[in-house]
């Protein structure tokens, strides 16, 4: 269904494409033309695909720059397991701004986020500003979603949304919102959000996000932090986050016991200089009395010119097992047009005491080369080697041009 959509709308684009000839309008985009080849993880079985990727900007299209058209889709066709084809259009929408200097409206599939939830629809999003210190916002349309054949939103598949947001404040941002999504058996989504944010004395940024679910009443997400500058080179990240898994009113999950899950959080990043940066962090995670602690130290190191190398070390104790692994990965810029680059990741974990230890691997290589300055093309390969697979190959091959 998602296919045949998409291939409705191609002759209107091309249409509009026409047409902007006479308008004077500009088209910037991308266009990505890919070959994949991976396990299918559900059936198991190799697979093999070529992708289009398209990403389209249209501007200028009015005198006063007023009015764009943003899009972005892909098309994939299965050569090997007779998968068919299949397409999805992920956002398509007009945008006309400053409407009377206060209106901003957005038409089409799109993508809307605010404090209280998030969507992809099939709609429209109007924001009022320039009426004072509080701009506004209203969202709704069609909730679209997709599964592993494509688009599976049902006709009775709705989202709506409101929010209320500090605006012309140039050191404090704050919202607060209100999200509800439909489906066929009624309100799957009933919540509140609030979201903010503040800059105080050139080095210090506070911050705060919740979501608040009316028919549990519960509140389901919960982030407080604080980020510290004392140098241009030196930040300090502490936070802290809760979580309840809420799922939809109308499913029958809703009606599961579920944890509470609680971490809290503290992140160094340190620039030494311009060829060394550093990073450590700790994690204390909570499951409701069984805790776990994480450790993750790391480095990025520029030893000469052009040659850039990641290093990254965790170590995973307490609940749910444990872990201990790192990742090391090797950029190189050969020429101007060639980049080259690999890497290594190796975990060690224990999930029991009866199976013991399990490692995992991968191994990378990958390469880019620019064509042109609008033209590349690049590949990745990669091994997994686990538990379940001795070997496990996929890559891609990519050649994208800039419009």
């Amino acid at each position: 269904m998602a296919c045949k959509r998409f291939f409705c709308l191609l002759p209107g684009i091309a249409l509009l494409l026409a047409s902007t000839v006479a308008w004077s309008a500009e088209i910037h985009g991308r266009s990505s033309t890919q070959f994949t080849w991976f396990t299918d993880i559900f059936t198991e079985k190799k697979q093999a695909e070529f992708g289009e990727y398209l990403s389209l900007s249209v501007t200028k299209i009015d005198k006063d720059n007023k009015l764009s058209i943003q899009g972005y889709g892909r098309f994939t066709q299965d050569i090997q397991n007779g998968d068919g084809l299949n397409g999805r259009l992920y956002y398509l929408y007009g945008d006309y701004s400053n409407l009377y200097d206060k209106v901003d409206v957005r038409l089409g599939r799109q993508f809307v986020n605010y404090a209280a939830g998030s969507a992809l629809i099939d709609g429209g999003k109007i924001e009022l500003k320039n009426i004072g210190p509080v701009a506004f916002s209203v969202m709704g349309g069609r909730n679209v979603f997709f599964d592993l054949n494509g688009e599976a939103t049902r006709s009775q598949d709705f989202a709506f949304g409101a929010a209320a947001y500090l605006a012309g404040y140039r050191n404090t941002d704050a919202e607060l919102s209100y999200f509800m999504k439909l489906d066929k058996d009624g309100v799957a989504r009933d919540q509140f959000g609030a979201a903010f944010k503040q800059y105080l004395l050139n080095s210090l940024k506070v911050y705060a996000n919740t979501r608040f679910d009316m028919p549990s009443e519960t509140f389901s997400e919960v982030l407080a932090g604080v980020k510290y500058f004392p140098m241009a080179d030196l930040v300090l990240t502490g936070e802290w986050y809760q979580s309840y898994p809420i799922f939809d009113s109308t499913s029958i999950y809703s009606v599961f016991a579920v944890s509470r899950y609680q971490e809290g959080v503290f992140r160094l990043d340190y620039t030494i200089n311009d060829k060394i940066s550093a990073n450590f962090g700790y994690s204390k995670q909570d499951y409701e009395g069984a805790e776990a602690d994480v450790y993750e130290v790391g480095c990025r190191i520029r030893p000469i010119d052009r040659v850039n190398v990641n290093l990254s070390y965790d170590r995973r104790s307490g609940y749910g097992g444990k872990l201990n692994g790192g990742i090391a990965e090797v950029a190189v810029e050969a020429t101007k047009k060639l980049e080259v680059a690999g890497g290594l990741h190796y975990d060690v974990y224990e999930r029991d005491r009866a199976t013991g230890e399990e490692t995992a691997r991968k191994y990378w290589l990958g390469g880019k080369y620019k064509i042109k300055g609008n033209m590349s093309a690049s590949v990745r390969v990669e091994d997994n080697v686990n538990a379940r697979y001795k070997d496990d190959y996929s890559g891609r091959m990519a050649f994208s041009y800039d419009f």
